[in-house]
This record gives C-alpha cells, sequence and structure tokens, in this order.
C-alpha cells in the first residue's frame, strides 16, 4: 500500500507530460488537488479498514462457507471472474440506488478525465463493496484469496482513467478500455449509466447497458457540483436525501428518497443547500503564492502518508491518530483554501496543536517546546503574513 503511493503519482506525472507535449489541457490545478485529496483520504482510511475486511471475510467463510475452495489456476481465474460480475452489479445498483450512489458519487464530480481521476474513491464505497463482496467468503473461497484479487481487480482500473489512450482494437471486445470508461464518466445524455464494468466488458453487453464512444465525452456530473471543498464533495448528497426525506411524506415515497434513483431527489435541494453551506466568493482566482501553498501542503501530506503506510506498525496508536488528524485537517485545509473559505487559518493552529501533541508523546521533554517554537516561528509569520494577503483577496478591504 505504501508503494503504491509514489507508483501511481510517477503514472500521474507521466500521463500529465504526454498530456502537455501533444498539447491536450487534460489537467486543471484544482480539480487534480481535489482528485488526490479524496485519494489521499481513502488510502489513509484503507489502513485501518483492509483489516476489518479481511476479518469479516475470515468469520463467514469459518462459520457459513459452503464449500472448501482450494487454491488452484483455475480457481484464481474464476475467482477474478466472479469478482469483476458482483462489482458490475454493485457499480449498476451505486448509480441507480440513491444510498448507494451517495458514496460513489465523489468519483463522478471531476470535470476533468485523466489518472488523478481514479484517486476519487471514498471508504463508503469501499465499505459497500465489502459488504457485496461477502458472498465469496460464503461461496468457500478464503479470505487471502479473495483479498488478493481484489488487489489486482482494484489496480486495473486506475489504467482507464485515461484521455490520452484512444481505442485498443481487438481488447476492446474483451476488456473494459479508456474508451470505455470515458463513456461511463460522461455525462453526455446517450453516455448516462453505461459501462459499468472494471476489468471484462462483457458484463454490460450482456446486460445491456454497453455505449462505445463515437463523440467527445463531457465529464462530470448532469448537474456540475462546481466545488472543490473535500467536506462538501463527500456529504452534499447525503445532505441532499436528508432535506428531501423531511419534505416527504409517506413510507413508499421516503423508501423511494433512500433506495429510489437519485430522479426521486428534489432538483432545487441543492440550490438551497449550497446557498446555506457553500460560500462564494467574488475573487477571480487563488493567487500564484496560495496555490504553491496547496501544493506544499499537498507534497508535504503525501511524503507523511508514505512513512505512515510503510512503518505503521512500529507507530504508537495515539500517534497513529495524531498523524491520521494532521493528514485529514491538511485535506480539508487545501479544499478550504480552494474555496476561498475565510476559516482555513483556524485549521493551521489546530493542526500545529495535534502535531505538538504527537511530538509530545513521542518524546515528553521540556526542551520540545522550545525546539517547537522555535521552528514555528518563522513559519507563523509567513502564515500571518499570508493570512492577510489571502483575506484581502477574498474579502477586499472587509479583511
Amino acid at each position: 500500500m505504501a508503494w503504491a503511493v509514489p507508483l501511481f503519482l510517477a503514472l500521474m506525472g507521466i500521463e500529465y507530460l504526454v498530456a502537455r507535449k501533444t498539447g491536450k489541457n487534460y489537467f486543471g490545478f484544482s480539480s487534480s488537488v481535489s482528485n488526490i485529496n479524496v485519494g489521499i483520504a481513502e488510502r489513509l482510511l484503507d489502513t485501518f479498514t483492509v483489516g476489518i475486511f479481511y476479518f469479516i471475510y475470515d468469520y463467514l467463510h469459518s462459520h457459513f462457507g459452503v464449500f472448501n475452495i482450494r487454491s488452484s489456476v483455475l480457481l484464481w481465474v474464476t475467482l477474478l471472474i466472479i469478482t469483476d460480475f458482483i462489482w458490475y452489479w454493485y457499480h449498476r445498483l451505486a448509480h441507480e440506488v440513491n444510498v448507494l450512489w451517495a458514496a460513489h458519487v465523489v468519483h463522478h464530480q471531476s470535470e476533468d478525465f485523466n489518472y488523478t481521476v481514479s484517486a476519487r474513491i471514498t471508504v463508503f464505497q469501499a465499505f459497500f463493496r465489502m459488504c457485496f463482496w461477502s458472498v465469496l467468503p460464503i461461496m468457500g473461497f478464503p479470505p487471502a484469496m479473495i483479498i488478493s484479487v481484489q488487489l489486482v481487480h482494484g489496480i486495473y482500473p486506475f489504467f482507464i482513467h485515461t484521455r490520452t489512450i484512444g481505442k485498443l482494437g481487438i481488447l476492446e471486445y474483451i476488456l473494459v478500455t479508456p474508451s470505455h470508461h470515458r463513456v461511463h464518466h460522461a455525462s453526455n445524455e446517450k453516455y448516462l449509466d453505461k459501462n459499468y464494468g472494471d476489468v471484462f466488458i462483457i458484463w454490460d453487453k450482456l446486460f445491456g447497458t454497453f455505449v462505445a464512444e463515437d463523440e467527445e465525452p463531457e465529464y462530470g456530473l448532469t448537474k456540475p457540483l462546481d466545488s472543490h471543498s473535500f467536506l462538501w464533495q463527500h456529504f452534499h448528497f447525503i445532505l441532499e436525501i436528508i432535506y428531501t426525506l423531511k419534505q416527504t411524506k409517506g413510507f413508499k415515497a421516503r423508501w423511494n428518497v433512500i433506495f429510489g434513483r437519485p430522479d426521486h431527489i428534489d432538483p432545487d435541494i441543492r440550490p438551497k443547500l449550497e446557498e446555506r453551506y457553500l460560500f462564494r466568493t467574488t475573487a477571480e482566482a487563488a493567487s500564484n503564492k496560495l496555490q504553491q501553498y496547496v501544493v506544499w501542503q499537498v507534497g508535504i501530506i503525501l511524503s507523511v502518508l508514505f512513512f505512515f503506510l510503510l512503518f505503521e506498525h512500529y507507530i504508537p496508536v495515539f500517534v497513529q491518530a495524531c498523524i491520521s488528524l494532521v493528514i485529514f485537517l491538511t485535506l480539508i485545509n487545501s479544499g478550504a483554501i480552494l474555496e476561498q473559505r475565510r476559516w482555513v487559518f483556524f485549521l493551521e493552529y489546530a493542526r500545529l496543536l495535534v502535531t505538538f501533541s504527537g511530538l509530545f508523546y513521542m518524546w515528553p521533554h521540556p526542551v520540545l517546546l522550545l525546539v517547537f517554537a522555535i521552528v514555528q516561528l518563522p513559519f507563523f509569520l509567513y502564515r500571518s503574513t499570508l493570512e492577510r494577503r489571502y483575506l484581502r483577496l477574498v474579502y477586499g478591504t472587509r479583511g
């Protein structure tokens, strides 16, 4: 899990260079940062959830396994096919059932389409997938075998989130290719709710959800989210469900709000929620310094995540909690800067406090207070200057 971080970042960098060399504008700054931030959160939470999933699979296999399946090449291939078949139905229902769409919608919010979009997966989606795949240990597949196949199954989709690769000849008839998946992420009416496959395209052709790419896709939601807030991206549709439920009467109507299609959500709800929870600035764009600051934050957090995943077993639980909280505060902070929210600097101070708490736990010595203060003083002065510039940018003379 740790080495996947630099590997995928390197591939994103290669794709960016290829796109730039061919004169294609496939990467937006704010969108790319938002995509990577979502991926950081998912990768971090996977550290804690993968073990839980393995325990659940092991329990189901031990107590409810119908067969005692043993490893063989044929059974590994069979498990991959069954895993992909279950994924197809999970993925299809995730577009047709509101409670599942609430977890999956984050993956479709980006109006760009590149390798960074593959990172837009939430731990909510991972939980629902685990629920669907829980039939595998009941069938008799060992947990270690299931997790191994899911790892391969999870890596493949990374490579189909790109516009730099065209159609792939005969593979278009067997595998899900970048061309197929561009259709899936498109908001064009003819492309909606198509191409749900993850590895094999045969399920879409078998169940009538396949469409070939024949016109340039428009990416993102049919109604663009128009927000880079880390929190809003994750929870906006959950709020839409809750507020629609409050306005809905009758059991059947309420049932449709939760388990029906997204069409059952009141379309006028989101503008009201945006007006209540989102701040819209009149500033045209963040300054270069603010963008550089966001890049530095994301870069440092990616480094922290890499070493955290690499040395997780050697880190005390309290320090793990502090590192996780610092990462999440940074992700929220980055989104808040992109959204130009006034309260971003409260997150800065909270992050410093949590960082110091973790350090003091590891080294409970008064000298640490002095060292921490000396190291933070120039950064604090720079941050104060940046804060004044930031407030002037967003609020003008009112800041």
